[in-house]
């Protein structure tokens, strides 16, 4: 049997980040045979993951990016068993690895479709080998579990504890305007229900005008003040209901979500906010 040295410890653990003593194990067993090593520890990596199968992912990071020029916005969720390990390094480095390659490669539609795609900063590696690395270095279970991108102009954010995230799409040709940020900031802190009026039921938004219109009625104003009057109440209504065009903007109340994309040449089109594990 080849003779185990420590220089030889040393290099694979350098090489794998693993414990040294899973690392000389693989060795003795692969007599010495680096490569078969690695191949040992790939194989064993490959069984934590089952092992923990069953384990809940109830930790994790949701990640959010828009490319330079706007064009693309991308949101990812990856989750763990543990807090400590979704602030880890190397589950960071995993779910930058992923959102960077959804939104520079031929984009995903789901988890399993991306995973198969190569990680950007490790070259001849796919996201999915990646996972399977930082699993058998970090012993825990991880998934990830949902994947978006859209085009722009959109808005991107994460709140600062990773497990709220926001992408916000509008119209318009300002796609690197920097209120497309603050209204996914807006949505993430004031949780809109729907982007525009349309996206209500239209018999709740029928009878509330016909509603807000007797009332009006009552004063006995000409009809065209009457309309005027429902008008303006209606987009009260609106904002009470959860439509994120006509909520106060949280950056500053003095203006609607409307009125502050409008300064920009925008306006909403639709959004999607994640909760890690919803």
């Amino acid at each position: 049997m080849a003779e185990i040295t420590a220089q030889a410890v040393k290099e694979l653990r350098d090489l794998t980040n693993l414990p040294m003593m899973e690392v000389k194990r693989a060795l003795t067993e692969a007599n010495g045979d680096q490569a078969r090593a690695i191949e040992l520890l790939k194989e064993s990596n490959k069984k934590v993951s089952i092992k923990r199968a069953e384990n809940a992912t109830s930790e994790g990071l949701i990640k959010t990016a828009v490319t330079a020029d706007g064009a693309l916005a991308g949101m990812v969720e990856i989750q763990c068993e543990s807090a400590p390990v979704a602030k880890a390094d190397d589950f960071i480095f995993l779910a930058d690895q992923c959102l960077k390659q959804l939104l520079n490669g031929p984009g995903a539609s789901t988890a399993a479709e991306l995973l198969a795609q190569p990680s950007p900063d490790r070259p001849g590696t796919t996201l999915a080998t990646l996972l399977e690395e930082v699993v058998g270095k970090i012993r825990e279970k991880m998934v990830l579990a949902r994947v978006l991108r859209v085009s722009g102009p959109a808005g991107a954010y994460t709140h600062h504890d990773g497990k709220t995230g926001v992408l916000f799409c509008a119209s318009g040709e300002n796609k690197t305007a920097p209120v497309l940020r603050d209204v996914a900031m807006h949505i993430a802190a004031l949780k809109p229900v729907v982007t525009n009026p349309e996206e209500l039921s239209a018999a709740d938004v029928t009878a509330e005008r016909a509603r807000l219109t007797a009332e009006a009625a009552a004063s006995g104003k000409p009809a065209n003040i009457i309309e005027k009057m429902v008008d303006g109440r209606m987009k009260t209504y609106y904002a009470e209901q959860g439509v994120l065009g006509f909520q106060l903007f949280a950056k500053d109340d003095s203006k609607t979500v409307n009125q502050a994309l409008a300064e920009s040449g925008l306006k909403p089109i639709s959004f999607t906010r994640w909760i890690l594990g919803n």
